[in-house]
């Protein structure tokens, strides 16, 4: 036998067994990973399919069915590189709900299922659970239909707003009701007094979020169905809140900050500016207004509503825009809030194309006060443009109109603005000055955050 001969016959039998091997590799079933499968909503996963044909279109689906039963999805569209394989933290996205390399796309650009209720807004309402997310991967370009194909691969991944550890306690004292959000470890930790806007009731999970990261974090209710929606709140209310956080033993009293949205931010403007009893050591406002209020309940915000009424807008949907209301009652300075007293650092997070409140206007004319007074060093402001209203913590699903309820109990459409991907950049990037902002203020020197 030839050295030549031997030489082909290896070389014939190489070729044979590489080709078994890429058709083995072909006829295993694709494989789907997600890592991590168990996770804080603030961090981030990688998703990965294998096992694939070179240059096969695959679409890439996420499925979360919500507290309130409704379905909410999202779906990229990929082609496999040569090895088989998508990774959706490194290729693009064809189409689908979102496009591009988007590490988290299948998230942040979640939308209720066809078919779906309107004005639909996702929210958690039990934050002791996790947000089950479905991962799936479909053979093919799909845009509808998935729940009646069957996945290549699915895998179910768990988004937690809170951190094992964290203690959730009810709070039923000096008239006030909340939740109190104590972070794993020893203490004390810093406090943060947590106030969300005029939807009412209690909202949890930027709370147990907040203690995720070692804040003791005091989700306040301060106007709901039934009584509380009924009566006015005072200054005294929110002081009393504040005092009960203060003296809790596993909270540091002098290090205290307060985070409020929408009215609960304008709640804060008033503390920060009228009362005597509240010294925080810094304030976040998100999509901030200071206007003085009638009343800190939805009977002041009616109020304000009637008045202006002549400058409600509506879109061709027939979605309601208050924007105008604030932009006409910013022209009469007798109806602001003096920002000029304020003595803590301020940061404010605002969007653009805010379609409820004109936010950036207020952040500006707070500038303008904080200028003249010599305080504006204090001031700390983030703008981003073609976000809305609801800049809620990273990858949250964008909701540009979703309903609302009234003092009067009259349900209607109001619009909040934001186009989806910038306005999830502004959700990632601004709870990342948030958190940095507050433990710059907050904590004297750096510690590990609680992960999942």
């Amino acid at each position: 036998m030839t050295m030549s001969f031997i030489l082909l016959f290896c070389s014939r039998s190489a070729t044979r067994l590489s080709r078994r091997l890429s058709t083995m590799a072909q006829s295993a079933p694709p494989v789907l990973s997600v890592v991590p499968t168990r996770a804080l909503v603030d961090e981030k996963f990688k998703v990965v399919v294998e096992n694939l044909a070179p240059g096969s279109p695959v679409t890439l689906h996420s499925l979360h069915q919500s507290e309130d039963q409704d379905y909410w999805e999202a779906f990229g569209h990929y082609i496999s590189d040569h090895r088989g394989a998508v990774s959706v933290a490194e290729d693009l996205s064809f189409g689908g709900t979102y496009t591009g390399v988007e590490v988290m796309g299948l998230l942040w650009s979640m939308r209720p299922a066809p078919g779906s209720r309107e004005g639909n807004r996702l929210r958690k309402t039990n934050v002791c659970t996790p947000m089950l997310v479905s991962i799936s991967v479909y053979r093919g370009h799909l845009a509808e239909g998935f729940r009646d194909q069957s996945p290549l691969a699915s895998v179910l991944i768990e988004r937690w707003y809170m951190a094992p550890g964290v203690q959730r306690i009810d709070i039923r004292e000096k008239g006030v009701r909340g939740t109190l959000f104590i972070p794993p470890g020893p203490g004390p930790f810093p406090g943060v007094l947590d106030m969300w806007g005029g939807g009412g009731g209690l909202v949890e999970y930027r709370s147990s979020l907040l203690a995720s990261h070692s804040y003791a974090s005091f989700a306040l209710e301060y106007f709901t169905d039934g009584e509380m929606r009924k009566a006015e709140v005072e200054l005294s209310y929110f002081e009393a809140a504040f005092d009960i956080l203060k003296n809790h033993p596993q909270v540091i009293p002098d290090r205290i900050g307060i985070f409020g949205i929408c009215l609960g931010s304008s709640v804060a403007m008033h503390m920060v500016t009228r009362s005597t009893i509240v010294k925080p050591l810094c304030c976040v406002g998100v999509s901030s207004f200071h206007i003085i209020l009638p009343g800190f309940g939805m009977r002041g915000i009616n109020e304000l509503l009637n008045k202006y009424s002549n400058v409600m807008r509506v879109d061709e949907n027939n979605h309601q825009i208050w924007r105008g209301i604030g932009l006409q009652i910013m022209k009469d300075p007798s109806k602001k809030l003096n920002m000029g007293n304020i003595s803590c650092p301020l940061l404010l997070v605002s969007g653009l194309d805010d379609q409820n409140c004109a936010a950036s206007k207020f952040a500006e004319d707070i500038y303008q006060t904080l200028n003249a007074t010599g305080k504006d060093h204090l001031l700390t402001t983030v703008q981003y443009p073609d976000a809305g209203h609801l800049i809620e913590p990273p990858f949250s699903p964008h909701s540009r109109a979703t309903a609302f309820m009234t003092g009067t109990n009259s349900k209607l459409i109001l619009l909040w603005g934001g186009q989806t991907k910038p306005h999830a950049d502004a959700q990632e990037d601004g709870w990342r000055r948030i958190l940095a902002f507050l433990q710059h203020h907050l904590y004297s020197s750096t510690i590990p955050k609680a992960r999942m």
